[in-house]
C-alpha cells in the first residue's frame, strides 16, 4: 500500500559514508540495546511516515541526524524521551509522534529516560503547543544519516560539504514523498540544501544555540496563520 515509503527506506538503508552512522541500518555495539536495534528503527521511521503522507501540509528540514535524536529514535528532530513517554509534562506524547507500537534502542543504563535532543523538544513543544495536529507536518534532516567525530559515536558535527552532496539524493526522495507540503529550512545548511535542488522553501532559525525564542516566533508565523490563530 505504501510501496513509495517500503523504496525510500530501501534507499535510506543503503547509505554508507566514513565516520556516519545510518540509523536505520548500523548497528552500534557500544549503545544499542539489541542487534534489532536498525530494524526497530527502520520500521518506526517507516511507521511515521504512512501516518502523515496522506497529510502534513509543512516539512521541517533540519541539518543532520544527532545522537539525543534519530541516531536512537529513528526519527528526525524526534527523541526516544519522547517516545518513552517522559516529556509528557511539556505537552509531547507519544501518540503525537506515532501511533504504531514504540521501542527503545538504547541500552537503558546509558539514559534510563532515553536520550533527549534540545531541538526535538523545542520543535514537538512549539508547534504541539499551537495546536497543530501532530500529522500536519512532517521532520526531515538534509543529511538523513548522523556525522559524528571519529571514535566518538555520541558526538555531532556539522556535515561536510562531500557528505550533504553524497546524500542529497536521499533528500531529493523524501521530497517526492512530500511534494505537495510547504517546506520550512531549519538553518542555514538546510536553506542551502534545498537551494541546491531548486526547491522553493522559508527559512526560518535553527533552535539550538540560543536561537529557540526566534524559532518559535518565526515557524508560528508559517505554520499558524493569522486567519487560524483568530
Amino acid at each position: 500500500m505504501h510501496a513509495a515509503i517500503d523504496h525510500f527506506i530501501a534507499q535510506l538503508r543503503e547509505f554508507r559514508a566514513p565516520q556516519v552512522f545510518n540509523p536505520w541500518a548500523g548497528f552500534d555495539p557500544a549503545h544499542d540495546a539489541t542487534r534489532r536495534a536498525p530494524e526497530i528503527r527502520a520500521r518506526q521511521l517507516a511507521a511515521y511516515l504512512v501516518e502523515r503522507v496522506a497529510q502534513a501540509r509543512l516539512l521541517l528540514v533540519a541539518e543532520a541526524a544527532g545522537y539525543q535524536g534519530a541516531k536512537f529514535s529513528g526519527i528526525a528532530m524526534t527523541s526516544e524521551r519522547i517516545l518513552l513517554g517522559h516529556l509528557l509534562a511539556k505537552g509531547i506524547a507519544p501518540d503525537a509522534v506515532l501511533h504504531a507500537a514504540i521501542e527503545r534502542t538504547s541500552r537503558a543504563a546509558e539514559k534510563p529516560l532515553g536520550f533527549s535532543e534540545p531541538t526535538a523538544t523545542v520543535v514537538w513543544g512549539t508547534l504541539l503547543a499551537a495546536g497543530l495536529d501532530a500529522r500536519a507536518w512532517v521532520n526531515w534532516n538534509a543529511f538523513a544519516c548522523h556525522p559524528h567525530r571519529p571514535g566518538e559515536p555520541l558526538s555531532n558535527r556539522t556535515p561536510t560539504r562531500a557528505e550533504l552532496e553524497a546524500g542529497r539524493p536521499l533528500l531529493a526522495s523524501f521530497l517526492r514523498l512530500f511534494a505537495r507540503a510547504e517546506v520550512v529550512a531549519l538553518g542555514r545548511h538546510a536553506a542551502h540544501s534545498l537551494s541546491l535542488l531548486g526547491v522553493p522553501h522559508h527559512a526560518v532559525r535553527h533552535p539550538s544555540m540560543g536561537g529557540a525564542q526566534r524559532f518559535r516566533t518565526e515557524i508560528l508565523r508559517i505554520a499558524v496563520p493569522q486567519s487560524d490563530a483568530r
